[in-house]
């Protein structure tokens, strides 16, 4: 019986852009007009907003936030990281899909995403790196 689901989700490069754009909306988010009106924009897709951050969430726990070096990957703290991010990840989608969800949903997820980069490195190079490689196969799909 399969428990877990992929390590990877399947974003599009548009997905992925835009869930880190939200992300970053909301880590530096000072309340001023414009902000506002960004945010009640994301907001008003509520439900589709929660899935797509609960996919980016496990996207962005998975390879970035936890990714372990090739020469360890066969260590026994490789396996219980990975562990810990199957786990996380699943209840951060399941918390994002679940029947109602939407946009207080993706706050709080991109709360705990922010959270969770801040304790090993800098937000903004985070989502920096996400949308990099996201624009780069962007460019390859359309090549």
């Amino acid at each position: 019986m399969e428990t877990t689901s992929p390590k990877v989700p399947q974003l599009a490069p548009e997905q992925i852009l835009r869930a880190a754009d939200y992300v970053e909306l909301v880590w530096q988010e000072q309340g001023s007009e414009e902000e506002k009106a960004a945010l009640a924009e994301f907001h008003a897709d509520g439900p589709e907003l929660a899935r797509l951050i609960g996919e980016f969430g496990a996207l962005l726990l998975a390879d970035y936030l936890t990714a372990v070096p090739e020469e360890h990957a066969d260590c026994e703290s490789a396996y219980v990281a990975g562990q810990l991010v199957t786990v996380a990840s699943r209840y951060l989608k399941r918390w994002c899909l679940a029947s109602g969800a939407g946009a207080h949903s993706a706050w709080i997820a991109a709360g705990f995403l922010i959270e969770c980069m801040q304790e090993v490195d800098q937000v903004h190079q985070f989502l920096a790196d996400v949308r990099g490689d996201a624009y780069a196969g962007q460019l390859a799909a359309a090549a």
